[in-house]
């Protein structure tokens, strides 16, 4: 899904091309811990090892795992995917909606109504009013940051003279903004139905209705900002604790399984443990100290092997090609220099922290661009970066880097200056592999003359690098599709109107050029050439060198033996958290 990455590995975010998604799953417990009957009651743990996670507020959170883990427990949406293992799990099924929405007008105009009984966590009825708003919460962008921002660019609501929508969330407002969003975003008269009308046909709308920002909140109980501590339950449990220790939740009982086809909640409690050391997590999974616990962020590198080649584990473990494009996306803003953006890429050794991640078996492929091989449709390797490219090497083309330094030291000399004297600052995660990685990128950057330093942000990593004013040069992250269009992918990461272009690219050179081959792929339905678009754009997108690609992903996932049905949930790339129980 049109998702960022969470942690080391998947947001978000991801129903590709479900056949080939349903292909590539390996080493996947399906069916020994599936076998037994499911029970009702115990507490399901999740180790993690992040502070906290970056959002709780359904309006904000776009990271694959974390809306998979929020939308299976908290929080309810229009439309939901359907919770089952295999390509089956992409398919939509309606949630809060009686069915999945119904087009008019050439798909401008979507209709959802909802269904009787479903409730609030203080018992009171969701109405259509409550979605009306939630939604326009995403237009306060002073406020809610963070989340998908197609609202803002697909409803029917004029823009002012400078192309900003004329309304501007609920918190600061005009009469003419709000007259023109609720006739964009209107109820009907027994405020059961729910409608939105678009400014294009968008033939796929109801995927964005599995997604929190357009999920019905309470405007008494909206605290803005502050709303993220602890957004109210419209799912079976609700938070009852958000420290700095952990997130504890439980049942809501205003939550009725007649009102909701989607969730069936098990566990009596789900506690999420925060900033856990990784290696004590292993060691938990390892000696199963704690059997009803699961690995919220996967197994360190140095220790996959003695997961995935001792037998005993064959029924808490699984290897699974995610899909996401993991890449650090280059600040252009802060560094303009095209010669000094490709030299990195060059200069960096993809072999020896590919081969530190676990390789091909743990860690994925050399990426070709931002698009990934489970978006069957729309991906073709671009050979501009990556395997097939006449100019890449795994273990880095030093050569190549140093000519393209030796060019900016005249081209562009400020930022030549910048790279071999200050030093190019990488935003990363904080992760105990850091201590292993970070001298691999420095020996590597050397080599052709660029010096690294490193900002490690232990918390609020989205919210950092996402603010202009506080992202570095480079930030580390990733992507996959929000549905099985690459619409979601080279629009959100490389256009001022996407949702995620942290490459910040507006004032490059080839910008303009793009971004009119993206408005002519928008609206382009035959869905054949549109793909042939969305290819020519990855690859334009390479040779502009606006992100430095890494891998096309993999991810694992540990968990102990009381944990039963955990399997890889297709759309959302993780596992399916709602659907576990425990055996005590």
């Amino acid at each position: 899904m049109s998702r960022f990455l969470a942690l080391r590995r998947a947001v978000v975010v991801t129903a590709a091309s479900t056949l080939a998604i349903s292909t590539v799953l390996v080493g996947v417990s399906a069916t020994a811990n599936a076998a037994a009957k499911p029970k009702t009651g115990g507490v399901l743990n999740l180790l993690g090892h992040q502070p906290r996670l970056d959002n709780l507020d359904p309006s904000r959170i776009y990271t694959g795992r974390d809306l998979e883990f929020m939308n299976s427990f908290v929080t309810r949406t229009l439309v939901s995917y359907n919770p089952v293992r295999g390509a089956a799990g992409a398919n939509l099924v309606a949630d809060l909606a009686t069915n999945t929405g119904v087009p008019s007008k050439a798909a401008k105009v979507w209709k959802f109504t909802l269904r009787p009984g479903t409730k609030f966590d203080d018992g009171t009825p969701i109405t259509c009013a409550h979605i009306q708003y939630g939604t326009s919460r995403v237009f306060a962008t002073d406020v809610i940051t963070g989340g998908p921002a197609y609202l803002q660019s697909w409803l029917n609501i004029p823009k002012d003279a400078d192309g900003n929508s004329i309304y501007t969330g609920p918190y600061k407002n005009t009469p003419a903004g709000v007259a023109a969003y609720k006739k964009a975003v209107s109820c009907s008269k027994d405020n059961r139905t729910i409608t939105f009308t678009l400014n294009k046909s968008i033939a796929d709308f109801n995927y964005l209705a599995t997604y929190g920002v357009i999920s019905p909140i309470q405007a008494k109980k909206d605290s803005g900002e502050k709303y993220d501590l602890k957004p109210q339950a419209t799912g079976p449990y609700k938070i009852v604790e958000n420290s700095k220790t952990q997130l504890r939740m439980v049942r809501n009982k205003y939550w009725s399984k007649a009102s909701d086809p989607v969730r069936t909640p098990y566990p009596d409690e789900v506690v999420l443990t925060f900033g856990l050391d990784e290696e004590i997590i292993d060691q938990i999974m390892l000696e199963d100290s704690i059997p009803n616990a699961i690995n919220f962020d996967g197994p360190l590198p140095t220790n996959r092997d003695k997961f995935f080649n001792d037998p005993k584990f064959a029924n808490r473990r699984m290897n699974n090609s995610d899909p996401y494009a993991i890449y650090f996306a280059f600040n252009v803003a802060k560094m303009p220099c095209y010669e000094v953006r490709a030299a990195m890429y060059y200069s960096r050794d993809a072999k020896a922290l590919l081969d530190y991640a676990g390789g091909p078996k743990y860690a994925g492929s050399y990426a070709t661009g931002v698009i990934s091989p489970l978006l069957a449709t729309d991906y073709a390797p671009t050979k501009v970066v990556g395997p097939g490219s006449p100019d890449f090497m795994p273990a880095g083309n030093v050569a190549k880097a140093k000519a393209l330094m030796e060019a900016a030291k005249t081209k562009c000399p400020a930022d030549y200056k910048k790279a071999t004297e200050d030093g190019i600052v990488f935003d990363v995660r904080q992760s105990s592999t850091l201590t292993d990685t970070i001298p691999i990128n420095e020996a590597a950057y050397a080599r052709a003359g660029i010096k690294v330093k490193y900002n490690i942000i232990s918390a609020g990593y989205y919210p950092t690098v996402m603010n202009p004013a506080k992202q570095s040069d480079l930030s580390a992250t990733g992507w996959g599709a929000d549905w099985a269009n690459a619409s979601t992918v080279i629009p959100e990461l490389f256009t001022t109107a996407g949702g995620f272009n942290i490459s910040q690219n507006s004032a490059d050179p080839g910008y303009k050029a793009f971004e009119a081959k993206v408005a002519v792929a928008m609206k382009t339905t035959d869905r054949t050439k549109q793909a042939a678009m969305w290819k020519a754009l990855d690859k334009e997108a390479m040779k502009n060198f606006w992100v430095l690609p890494v891998t096309f992903g993999k991810a694992q996932e540990i968990w102990g033996s009381a944990l039963h049905n955990v399997f890889f949930w297709v759309p959302q790339g993780n596992p399916a958290y709602g659907k576990i129980w425990v055996k005590e």
